[in-house]
């Protein structure tokens, strides 16, 4: 019994960042309609942000990690208007080849700085803690924690500010809500400023577990793009679940099957659940 649940507390450290990646992924699908496939560059670029501010400029953990957001955010509104809303009414295959495009431009960026070699980010929160008969670091309560503190604040913005309920009214009926006056390219751009923000994040937190390298937007690209498709389609909520339901899937697979099979298992749960719920698990966008 011990096994399992130290599995299952394995299983929501990880599930926390697939499902904050996701949930980025989704609100930009939510809103524009776009399948985003640099956002996984997007998540490694907030890691090599993090440990430039951590090792070169000598930052804190937790001021290093809020700066490298706030610098992701101003690479996604970038992005927004530079790449993808020239592209706001060409057909959506247009926009899915620019984002692969921005995904290799990424990644060759990346090398180029910082090189091809794995790096690993240091972190105050080192120690390890044995919780009845449970092992966990420090790092891994920070990720759980700080994953559902981004999470809870994305849902005040979204149902208890302006701009929020502008933007699940954009993600509801674009053409609705510019006829009621909303700004829908400004909520557009806000969208991918958050949806960076939210990848740069959730790379702060995971990356002093995990090794930093340019490719490693590449995993987890696929895995978000599973979740929110197990979660339905622009569904913060269905995006939250999917990560939890796919992470969970992968460490008690692997544990009780195979560590070789962890991805076997979370793509044969993507086709297990869309062959019973074809539109995913939640319907409602943002």
């Amino acid at each position: 019994m011990t096994f399992l649940a130290q599995e299952i507390l394995n299983g929501l450290v990880l599930g926390s960042i697939y499902s904050l990646v996701a949930t980025g992924l989704t609100l930009v699908y939510g809103v524009m309609e776009i399948p985003n496939f640099a956002h996984g560059h997007l998540y490694m670029l907030g890691a090599y942000i993090t440990l430039f501010l951590l090792v070169s400029a000598h930052f804190s953990y937790w001021p290093a990690a809020l700066a490298a957001a706030v610098v992701l955010s101003g690479v996604g509104a970038l992005l927004e208007w530079v790449v993808f809303r020239p592209l706001r009414h060409a057909p959506q295959v247009h926009a899915m080849i620019a984002s692969v495009g921005v995904m290799l431009f990424l990644e060759a960026l990346a090398q180029w700085i910082w090189g091809p070699d794995f790096q690993r980010m240091p972190t105050p929160y080192g120690r390890i803690l044995n919780v009845a008969g449970l092992t966990i670091s420090e790092q891994q309560l920070v990720v759980v924690l700080g994953a559902l503190m981004c999470m809870g604040l994305l849902y005040l913005f979204l149902k208890h500010t302006t701009l929020g309920m502008a933007m699940e009214a954009v993600a509801q009926n674009r053409a609705g809500a510019q006829l009621v006056g909303i700004p829908t390219q400004r909520i557009s751009l806000l969208a991918f400023a958050l949806s960076a923000a939210l990848a740069s994040l959730a790379a702060s937190l995971i990356a002093p577990i995990h090794l930093i390298f340019p490719a490693m937007g590449l995993m987890v690209i696929m895995k978000a793009f599973a979740i929110i498709v197990i979660g339905g389609m622009g569904s913060i909520p269905g995006a939250i679940a999917g990560g939890y339901i796919l992470a969970l899937a992968e460490s008690i697979g692997g544990a009780y099957v195979s560590t070789n099979y962890q991805d076997v298992i979370a793509f044969a749960l993507l086709v297990l659940i869309l062959s019973v719920r074809p539109t995913g698990l939640f319907t409602r966008r943002v």
